[in-house]
């Protein structure tokens, strides 16, 4: 990320652990106020010490379960209250579910349905009409390969993510008048604790192994600042991910469902 992409402040969903926190990092040195926003507040609190002792941007720490409405709610006010209108929003929380759709715990299911699209949109909706008018300003959307997959035992997973995709195109297209760019960042596998989220309980044995595709979050996120500074709609983190998608873009329907079914399931 250039210097001449600073952002004057940034919001950030998810922050706690993985791909939030590394954006959180990547952003600290080039941003004059970080705000953090995720459910666990401990993890956002040292997060934000580490950075404090670094940089010199103000971090402001917003514990919020995005999948309650009330609590994204008071988040919006508090933003409000606070005279806090973000240039950069980083849509980055999210939850996962591993395992056949009929088995699936309606509650965890209902959780991942409201952070993975209630609550995106809910940001996007309450933030982006204080980035018009702005010199520079972006949303960056954390989507995921799996928007262009039909996947067994992450079905919901991958239709939440299709629907974040196709809902940031749509966006962009609508915002290009103002001057704001949208990216849909389509990661493929990242080491992060996703796995351990999208599991159903500690019996559950791991998602089928795909390491030869697995992509640091380090650099996932250098990428997708890379791609936002590219003016680019999406992008797929990773040579290996850009060239599946590729594929699977160009890919027959049916022959993407016999791929699919295929592909190994529960390890």
């Amino acid at each position: 990320m250039e210097n001449s992409q600073r952002y004057s402040c940034a919001v950030v969903t998810g922050a706690s652990s993985g791909l939030g926190e590394e954006f959180a990092l990547q952003l600290a040195p080039r941003v004059g106020r970080l705000v953090l926003v995720a459910r666990r507040g401990d993890l956002l609190e040292d997060l934000a010490q580490r950075i404090g002792q670094k940089f010199a941007c103000e971090v402001i720490v917003l514990v919020t379960d995005l999948a309650c409405g009330d609590q994204r709610a008071a988040l919006i006010a508090d933003l409000k209250k606070k005279d806090i209108a973000p240039d950069l929003l980083i849509n980055n929380a999210g939850l996962g579910d591993y395992g056949e759709f009929h088995t699936a715990d309606w509650e965890k299911l209902l959780a991942m349905l409201r952070v993975n699209i209630e609550a995106l949109v809910h940001l996007t909706h309450a933030l982006v009409p204080g980035m018009i008018g702005r010199e520079r300003a972006a949303v960056i959307n954390v989507s995921s390969l799996a928007s262009i997959l039909p996947i067994p035992d992450f079905a919901v997973y991958a239709a939440t993510k299709a629907c974040v995709t196709s809902f940031s195109e749509a966006l962009r297209i609508e915002l290009k008048e103002h001057g704001i760019e949208v990216l849909a960042l389509c990661p493929g596998p990242v080491h992060t604790g996703f796995g351990e989220v999208a599991r159903r309980g500690e019996n559950q044995k791991g998602m089928p192994s795909r390491e030869l595709f697995y992509v640091a979050k380090e650099r996932v996120v250098a990428e997708a600042f890379e791609a936002l500074e590219k003016r680019r709609a999406r992008v797929f983190p990773g040579l290996r991910t850009t060239l599946a998608a590729q594929v699977f873009s160009l890919m027959p329907m049916g022959l993407m469902r016999w791929c699919m079914s295929r592909r190994p399931r529960r390890s």
